[in-house]
């Protein structure tokens, strides 16, 4: 049976807006499960609960409603909240609000100093993080002086450096310029694909979104859909329902096809729209 690094059971979230009786529903029942090792993503436009609902896996929020486990750890019990951050760590969006240090490796080594991490080993995993991240010559660099992409690498080199099995990145490219983005995009594949961390992405680019192994697609505080890349992306009508695009190459698709090309749907990149023209030819 495959284990479960996070578990979402009927979650509901209320915030109390400044009128007292008018009580919003953030999230509204939401049932959901992240495999260990695996990459999913989170999709949803503004104000749909994906942010709400990524905040919930590492107790930075409590469910008013419903519970939320990370590993077997139940996030409402006070005294787990430790022990489940060591276990998910969260990249935000703004990487200036999560950098402390004036010197990037100082910086990283700051997560693992506050887990009494023996020096020796703290050196290790600063330089090993800086290294997974591609950041190491940058080590002796003062952070405000980095692009933001690279700000935001070392940001996760940080979160890295408490060996969490799980890292959720909070629109954590929604600052970033395309290069920046993509800079991001490679080092999160990297980190799941050779450390086999799971990795928890929540995002509003659809580009982003075709690297996942499961897109959850939220609305209005629900899960609305769940499934592979191409499942969801071939839905390109209900996506446009809930103000959402599809990835350019299955737009361009879905426009051929209803063009009267005979034209598979669940195209997602360049590479696969050129080999099917190219068999179409």
């Amino acid at each position: 049976m495959e284990e479960k690094m996070v578990q979402c059971q009927n979650v509901v979230f209320k915030y109390e807006s400044n009128n007292k009786d008018d009580i919003k529903l953030a999230i509204n029942d939401v049932t959901l499960e992240v495999k260990k090792g695996e990459f999913l993503v989170i999709l949803g436009r503004n104000g749909s609960g994906k942010s709400t609902i990524a905040k919930h896996m590492n107790a930075l929020l409590v469910p008013s409603e419903g519970k939320v486990y990370v590993g077997k750890l139940d996030t409402s019990i006070e005294k787990n909240i430790w022990d489940i951050r060591n276990k998910a760590g969260m990249v935000f969006q703004n990487p200036d609000n999560q950098i402390v240090a004036t010197i990037v490796e100082e910086d990283v080594a700051f997560g693992p100093e506050n887990l009494g991490i023996e020096p020796s080993e703290i050196r290790s995993r600063v330089d090993d993080c800086l290294k997974k991240v591609n950041m190491y010559e940058y080590r002796k660099h003062a952070p405000h002086l980095l692009s933001g992409g690279q700000k935001q690498r070392v940001a996760i080199a940080g979160v890295l450096a408490m060996m969490p099995e799980c890292i959720i990145f909070d629109e954590s490219t929604a600052m970033l310029d395309p290069s920046g983005r993509r800079e991001v995009i490679k080092t999160i594949k990297e980190i799941n694909n050779k450390y086999g961390i799971t990795i928890v992405l929540i995002t509003h680019y659809m580009e982003e979104a075709v690297e996942a192994n499961r897109i959850v697609v939220m609305d209005e505080g629900k899960v609305m859909m769940e499934g592979t890349p191409k499942d969801i992306f071939s839905k390109v009508k209900e996506m446009k329902t809930m103000g959402l695009d599809v990835p350019q190459m299955t737009e361009l698709s879905y426009e051929l096809k209803n063009s009267g090309l005979n034209i598979r749907e669940d195209i997602l990149t360049i590479d696969e729209m050129v080999d099917e023209l190219c068999r179409l030819k």
